[in-house]
């Protein structure tokens, strides 16, 4: 069974679900948070044995308000880092009792799908709904880890301007070295044209970087949770909102300018888009399916907490993706081999 967070279902995705394959789903495009709790609640009520998550919703929820179903699950598998930073909090906190696989650092996974998916996906997301030309603009990205580092790479691609903002001042390097400025949000904050999220922390972009906005800076999200802009403080702080296009929100200050909110600063790849393209997706859902065989096959064997992927499993699914692919890479011959 499926549920799905807000924004994220494809509703048509979702029938064909139901109709051809019998798999029943609780997800509606643009459902409010009570529902999706509730829809969270009803596949949980199919005493599931294992949970493939996607941010750690279903897993919080499994540990915080039914507890008495943790001796029904085998383990959980995991694919954000988000989830990840969750499910490390929910294991130092002594209530994580049963093992979960970190899908999100195989190889396989973050270095394509964080990178190129969601350079990709998020740009579309913004371009969908805004049409705007990212060619001349200045564009904002809040973190440079995989997923900003993706982000960046595709909208300076696009021919944009391109401000890296970091807290980790190793990354903050990596920006540099790799031909972006960086600064804080503070000095970002007046130069910007479109600000991109991709922290998965709260309240990155707030008040006092709206007030020193540009008139008609767009912002938008790619981390997982809809916290790192402060809609809160923007609200309060406005005039007058109102809907301009389909996931587009112009919210128009007492100052009388306006920041522009993409997809209600959710996943805008997958509010206003389709997220990432299948053929990034599947070495990510290859690591799960695979991720699950290997928690069923060790069943009782592995000790609560988090678990990485085995690098052989990893490692076939690069094999793998070469191959469907077409693309061939050289063996080592035995006398190299020996040499290594």
């Amino acid at each position: 069974m499926i549920a799905s967070n807000p924004l994220s279902t494809q509703d048509d995705v979702a029938a064909c679900l139901v109709a051809d394959y019998g798999i029943p789903v609780y997800a509606i495009k643009g459902e409010d948070n009570a529902t999706y709790h509730r829809h969270v609640q009803i596949a949980l009520d199919h005493r599931p044995n294992m949970i493939i998550d996607d941010g750690g919703d279903v897993t919080a929820t499994l540990i915080q308000e039914r507890q008495h179903q943790i001796p029904d699950i085998i383990g959980t598998t995991e694919e954000t880092t988000t989830g990840i930073v969750r499910l490390l909090a929910m294991f130092k906190d002594g209530v994580l009792t049963f093992p979960a696989m970190n899908v999100n650092d195989a190889d396989t996974k973050h270095f394509f799908d964080n990178r190129y998916g969601t350079g990709q996906s998020t740009l579309d997301g913004i371009i969908r709904a805004t049409n705007v030309l990212l060619a001349g603009k200045t564009v904002v990205t809040a973190g440079y880890g995989w997923c900003g580092k993706g982000v960046a790479l595709r909208a300076r691609g696009m021919g944009a301007s391109v401000i890296v903002t970091e807290i980790d001042p190793t990354k903050a390097i990596e920006a540099v070295m790799d031909g972006f400025r960086v600064m804080p949000m503070e000095q970002a904050a007046p130069q910007g044209d479109l600000f991109i999220t991709v922290t998965g922390n709260k309240h990155v972009i707030r008040q006092e970087h709206f007030e020193v906005m540009k008139d008609g800076a767009m912002v938008a999200n790619s981390g997982h949770f809809d916290i790192e802009i402060d809609l809160k403080s923007l609200g309060e702080m406005a005039a007058e909102v109102k809907t301009v296009r389909d996931f587009t929100q112009q919210y128009r200050l007492h100052s009388g300018k306006s920041v522009v909110v993409l997809g209600e600063g959710r996943l805008v790849n997958l509010a206003a888009a389709e997220g990432h393209p299948s053929a990034v997706m599947d070495m990510s859902f290859a690591n799960q399916a695979l991720a699950c065989e290997y928690l069923a096959k060790n069943r009782g064997q592995l000790a609560p907490g988090i678990h990485s992927i085995p690098e052989a499993i990893d490692k076939e699914i690069a094999r793998l993706k070469l191959q469907a692919m077409g693309i061939q890479i050289d063996t080592l011959t035995p006398e190299q081999q020996e040499y290594v």
